[in-house]
């Protein structure tokens, strides 16, 4: 269960074209019932992340993404120590309640979508910047340096 302080559906904003093919994508690759669910998982994955980026990669995702997407994500002042993939799982299920595996499974679903909307260039420089275990969130072998 996410426990965010929700707007009224009659006070909310219609959603703009992007975003809402995006929480589409979300929806379709997490099989979420319905498109606040999907909205839910955005919202909590997003804002994470958005607490794990820092410089040109933070603001060079935000341009990529839906104006609602890219709000959720500048929202957060970055942590000064940054996360693990497993450690940003745990965070995340501990912010909103869920379980571990519905976690993961939401954070899998929405950077699926994050992927779609940046290009691969992007997503390689992010997952330069993050510690080790966020490749495999963005559906990515973890790739190690030879030694």
């Amino acid at each position: 269960m996410i426990t965010d302080v929700r707007v009224p559906l009659e006070h909310q904003q219609p959603y703009t074209a992007a975003y809402g093919q995006m929480l589409d994508k979300v929806r379709y690759e997490g099989a979420y019932p319905t498109r606040e669910r999907a909205d839910e998982a955005v919202r909590l994955v997003l804002s994470g992340l958005g607490r794990q980026l820092i410089g040109d990669e933070r603001v060079d995702l935000a341009r990529c993404l839906p104006r609602e997407a890219a709000r959720v994500l500048t929202a957060q002042i970055p942590d000064t120590q940054p996360l693990t993939g497993w450690a940003f799982v745990k965070d995340l299920a501990a912010r909103s309640g869920a379980s571990l595996a519905t976690t993961r499974w939401d954070t899998g679903s929405v950077f699926a979508a994050v992927a779609a909307h940046a290009d691969p260039e992007l997503i390689t420089r992010i997952l330069h910047q993050l510690p080790t275990g966020w490749a495999l969130l963005f559906g990515q072998a973890e790739l190690t340096p030879a030694t």
